[in-house]
């Protein structure tokens, strides 16, 4: 009979053990993941950025946002959130299928949408993992 007690506090203690790995393993596995680049361009070519810049005119008409995570030990999702001053635009989320994976948004920008701008790289536990500023002149 004083077994049963004693196999329960065994039991226990490798269901806390287990519990604590997975944990440890899932929280290596979120902070491994990083932005390696983060560019505003006008354009994405064949998986690269193109016309890179921090200033652009407004007859720009669209850019991109290009960014390159690394780290992603499974399938993810970053978001771009896009700001014009501190107004939200725009969110995009997009799939990060390895662990080195380039992806993109856009954003058409408006004649009146003159000033500062930056979109916020979101991983996936919705934390802020890199900003990009720019700017919109006339």
């Amino acid at each position: 009979m004083k077994r049963l007690p004693y196999a329960l506090l065994i039991l226990a203690m490798l269901t806390t053990i287990i519990l604590y790995q997975v944990v440890t393993i899932k929280a290596q596995e979120a902070e491994a993941v990083e932005v390696a680049e983060a560019v505003i361009c006008q354009d994405v070519v064949d998986r690269e950025p193109i016309d890179v810049g921090d200033s652009f005119e407004v007859a720009v008409g669209k850019l991109f946002c290009f960014t390159k995570i690394v780290g992603a030990q499974e399938e993810i999702e970053i978001a771009h959130v896009w700001y014009y001053g501190d107004v939200e635009r725009a969110r995009v989320n997009l799939p990060v299928r390895a662990a080195s994976w380039r992806t993109y948004s856009s954003k058409i920008i408006q004649p009146h949408e003159i000033g500062d701008w930056h979109v916020d790289i979101i991983g996936a536990d919705d934390e802020v993992l890199e900003t990009v500023e720019f700017e919109i002149t006339p």
